[in-house]
C-alpha cells in the first residue's frame, strides 16, 4: 500500500506550507508563480529544473524561483520526505524595501541557516501561523535569499509601475472566478496590456493570467481537500468544467484533482 501523502495549510499573507512523503513518482512537470522553498527530511529527492536533473538529500535545501517547469520523484533509496514553503515574490520584494526578487542559481545547497528557519515555520504545521510570525518568516526568508543570491538585486521597484500593478493583482483576487478582460485590467491600472504584463512580471514574477489562473486552482485545491466533488470544484473555482481544471491543475501542481483527493485524504 503506498504511503505516499500531503498535507497542506490555507495560504496566508504571502506565504504556505506543504509537508509530503514519496515512495516514487511524485509530480509531473508543473510550475509555481511563487518561490518554493524546502528542505529534504530523508531520502533522495529528484527534479528536472533548469535544464538539468537535480538531487536534494537529507537536510538540503531546495529553492524553486517562480515560473521554472519542475517534476518531482523518488531517487535512490526509494522513498523521501520534505517541507515546502511556497512565498509570494511580491511579500520578498516588500520584505526588501521594493528591491526586485532575488535570483538565487543554484537550487540545492547545505543552507543550514535556511533549514533551522524552515523547521521553525512548521513547529506547530499546520497550525495556523500567527500574522506577526508570518512577518517575520517572510523577512527572515528574504534576506536568507538575497544572501545566496548572485549578489545582485535585481532593479528597484523605483523602476516598476508598482501600484499599477497592485491594483491589477488585487483585481484578480477579486475577480479570481470569472475571466477578466484586458481592456477591465488595462482600466484598473492604467498601463496598456503589453506594458501591464511586463511590469506585473518584473515585480511579481509571473504573468497576470497566470497568476489569476493560480488564484482559482488554489481555490479548487482547497476544496477538493474538504472533499468537494471534482465537478463542483470545477464550476466554484471558475472552470469550464472538470476536465478544464484536470489540465490547469496538473499543470500547476504536477498531479491531477483525483490523485490530490486521494493524497489529501490519507492526510
Amino acid at each position: 500500500m503506498s504511503t505516499d501523502q500531503i498535507r497542506l495549510d490555507q495560504p496566508t499573507d504571502g506565504l504556505q506550507r506543504l509537508a509530503a512523503r514519496f515512495s516514487g513518482h511524485a509530480y509531473d512537470l508543473h510550475r509555481h508563480e511563487t518561490y518554493g522553498i524546502g528542505l529534504t527530511l530523508y531520502g533522495v529527492q529528484q527534479f528536472h529544473y533548469r535544464g538539468s536533473l537535480r538531487a536534494s538529500r537529507a537536510r538540503q535545501v531546495l529553492v524553486l524561483h517562480p515560473d521554472e517547469p519542475h517534476d518531482g520523484h523518488a531517487g535512490e533509496g526509494g522513498a523521501f520526505a520534505y517541507r515546502m514553503l511556497y512565498l509570494d515574490p511580491a511579500a520578498i520584494s516588500q520584505a526588501l524595501d521594493g528591491a526586485g526578487p532575488p535570483y538565487v542559481a543554484e537550487p540545492v545547497a547545505h543552507d543550514e541557516a535556511t533549514a533551522r528557519a524552515i523547521d521553525e515555520a512548521f513547529v506547530d504545521f499546520p497550525r495556523q501561523l500567527e500574522p506577526i510570525a508570518i512577518d517575520a518568516l517572510i523577512g527572515r526568508f528574504a534576506d536568507l535569499m538575497v544572501r545566496r543570491s548572485d549578489g545582485e538585486r535585481r532593479r528597484s521597484r523605483r523602476n516598476v509601475a508598482l501600484r499599477a500593478v497592485t491594483r491589477a493583482r488585487d483585481f484578480l483576487v477579486v475577480e479570481s472566478h470569472r475571466v477578466v478582460g484586458s481592456e477591465e485590467l488595462e482600466r484598473v491600472s492604467g498601463l496598456d496590456r503589453f506594458a501591464l504584463a511586463r511590469h506585473f512580471r518584473s515585480a511579481f514574477g509571473t504573468s497576470p493570467h497566470r497568476f489569476q489562473t493560480g488564484q482559482r486552482l488554489m481555490r479548487a485545491q482547497a476544496m477538493i481537500a474538504e472533499g468537494v466533488a471534482l465537478s463542483e470544484a470545477a464550476a466554484a473555482a471558475g472552470f469550464a468544467d472538470q476536465s478544464h481544471l484536470t489540465r490547469h491543475f496538473a499543470a500547476r501542481f504536477g498531479v491531477t484533482p483525483g490523485r490530490w483527493a486521494a493524497l489529501s485524504r490519507r492526510s
